[in-house]
């Protein structure tokens, strides 16, 4: 924005209002009526409007106020800036996803991206063709970061952290379960906690350390598991259940939409483990986007499709 602030400090909005009021009516009394004021307060409007720019702009004549040559230059040029400065203001604008270009940057899991996309994309490839999709990953513990700096429009995400400028949509509430390789492992369904335990387990994990949740519970219970590898990469599992006889625990959610084209089966947790909530976060400054509102409503119906 290039502009120098100190040519507009003697002006008024309402004086440029009250010049084209006076303009198109001609009158004084009723330009008054027009703009709800008194007459001497429109006369005192019309000073200061002569003052500023240093015309007469308008000279009584027995057919009424006539403009002057530099009062019809301001109305062609200011009429229309002032009807796109009330468009702007005072409208807000229609949202049509199939003309939409916009690209949205959504921070995600890559659990997440697994169950989402495929079913998102095929939505806004018949509902808004023309919008693009840029996915990031990250982390329960990244995800108020990349909001805060505007790295991500928006974060799907199990973090309970919280901000002021935060704003938070329920997308589902997920549990955990068991997931293995039937030609790899045969453990009896529902699996029991000794079932569970003699086998070796893989572990998704943010920060680089083989504990989680589940050995805390485990641990209170004076029992403990075999974790034989670690990975930040959901997307990992499936190659190494198809080669390795180990158990590993992902969401509910993801398990379904591995079981079948993987060859997988699963099973309930045997110990309760507590539910964990996704998440759709945004910054308060994308609040009252309505491309963005549209996209929001797009992920929750494909969630909440998902069995």
């Amino acid at each position: 924005m290039n502009i120098n602030e100190s040519d507009f400090r003697g002006i008024d909005l309402n004086l440029l209002v009250t010049f084209l009021v006076l303009y198109r009516e001609k009158s004084v009394s009723a330009a008054a009526a027009k703009l709800f004021l008194g007459q001497p307060a429109v006369s005192s409007a019309l000073g200061r409007l002569r003052a500023l720019f240093g015309d007469r702009l308008f000279v009584r004549t027995a057919q009424g106020m006539q403009p002057t040559s530099r009062a019809d230059y301001l109305a062609e040029r200011l009429a229309p800036l002032l009807g796109e400065m009330q468009d702007t203001l005072f409208h807000r604008p229609d949202f049509d996803p199939r003309q939409s270009q916009r690209l949205f940057t959504l921070g995600m899991a890559d659990w997440v991206e697994i169950c989402l996309m495929p079913p998102l994309l095929a939505r806004l490839h018949d509902a808004a063709p023309h919008m693009r999709i840029n996915t990031i990953a990250t982390t329960p513990y990244q995800d108020l970061a990349l909001l805060e700096q505007n790295q991500v429009d928006m974060a799907l995400s199990v973090t309970t952290e919280s901000a002021p400028w935060l704003r938070r949509g329920a997308l589902r509430t997920e549990d955990f379960v068991a997931l293995w390789h039937p030609q790899r492992l045969s453990p009896a369904v529902p699996l029991s906690l000794d079932d569970y335990l003699s086998c070796d387990h893989l572990l998704v994990t943010y920060r680089s350390r083989a504990h989680s949740a589940i050995d805390d519970l485990l641990a209170q219970r004076g029992r403990s598991r075999r974790i034989r590898y670690t990975t930040p990469h959901f997307s990992a599992l499936p190659g190494i259940l198809h080669s390795v006889p180990v158990l590993t625990t992902v969401p509910a959610i993801l398990a379904l939409a591995w079981q079948q084209p993987h060859g997988l089966r699963a099973s309930p947790l045997p110990f309760e483990l507590p539910s964990f909530a996704l998440s759709l976060l945004w910054h308060l400054r994308l609040d009252g986007d309505p491309a963005r509102r549209w996209l929001a409503q797009q992920i929750v119906a494909v969630l909440s499709c998902s069995a």
